[in-house]
């Protein structure tokens, strides 16, 4: 991998994490379409590290606060950014449980143009269809453990790629009623235990592989992932109300059928 793919991927992977366009599908196309070298693991472990960090300090207030509601719920305490803590935690425990049994059958399985071109297309028209019917009655305060659970379990499906994991959480979100800020938001919040705890697992990967890596192309890459997915968040949500989902849905669209158009031609 070369500097120009290092950038391109890192900044690919810092966009696609939190819009509702599937990050994996983005980082697995290259290699498909051009025949881009696979970036590696420690290239993977270092621009999940970078949109971690950019999540972590965007949400910053919020973090703290929810932490020391949990922490003072242990105690008794109870108020609602202590259950809000708690519905983070169980809404993160369906996609484990997928991914501790399902991700090594979908990694052989599901990792293919066709299959990415099919969950980009319908999970994106179910996008479509969720935020032009959504009611918008209901906030985070609102939120309750069935709902937790529902989204949770929307959430396990993004192991297979194309489907994205904000999108499917948004998408889940908006059935249920939230509004389209309390959607991402929650969204964004489930995505740091899920972000964590696949970089741990990556990191034990590469730490038993023993495999040499550039570091100099996985700090870049960190460093521009991170940049690249906080400024994604910030705009996302300040023009969220305005935009809407739509453009996101067109895009996933087009990107499908030009995905099925590059299938069948081969």
């Amino acid at each position: 991998m070369d500097i120009y793919q290092a950038i391109m991927l890192a900044v690919i992977q810092g966009l696609t994490e939190f819009l509702p366009i599937s990050s994996s599908a983005h980082l697995i196309l290259p290699s498909q379409l051009f025949g881009w070298p696979d970036q590696g693991l420690a290239f993977d472990v270092g621009v999940h590290v970078g949109t971690l960090v950019a999540v972590m300090f965007y949400f910053r207030n919020d973090l703290v606060r929810l932490l020391n509601a949990w922490l003072r719920s242990l105690g008794g305490t109870r108020t609602a950014d202590s259950a809000l803590s708690w519905y983070l935690l169980l809404a993160t425990l369906p996609a484990v449980f997928a991914g501790f049994f399902l991700s090594n059958m979908i990694e052989h399985l599901a990792r293919s143009i066709l299959v990415i071109a099919g969950t980009t297309l319908i999970f994106g028209a179910l996008l479509g269809w969720a935020d032009s019917r959504r009611r918008e009655v209901r906030t985070l305060v609102n939120l309750g453990p069935k709902d937790a659970i529902w989204i949770g379990l929307a959430q396990a499906m993004a192991l297979i790629p194309g489907t994205s994991r904000s999108g499917i959480t948004m998408t889940a979100g908006l059935m249920l009623g939230f509004d389209r800020d309390a959607a991402a938001r929650f969204s964004f919040l489930l995505s740091i235990p899920i972000i964590v705890g696949a970089g741990v697992f990556k990191g034990i990967d590469l730490a038993q592989s023993g495999t040499a890596a550039s570091w100099e192309l996985v700090g870049l890459g960190a460093v521009l992932a991170a940049l690249s997915a906080w400024a994604c968040i910030w705009l996302f949500l300040s023009w969220l109300n305005r935009i809407g989902m739509l453009p996101f849905v067109v895009y996933r669209l087009l990107l499908g059928a030009a995905l099925l158009a590059v299938y069948f031609a081969g």
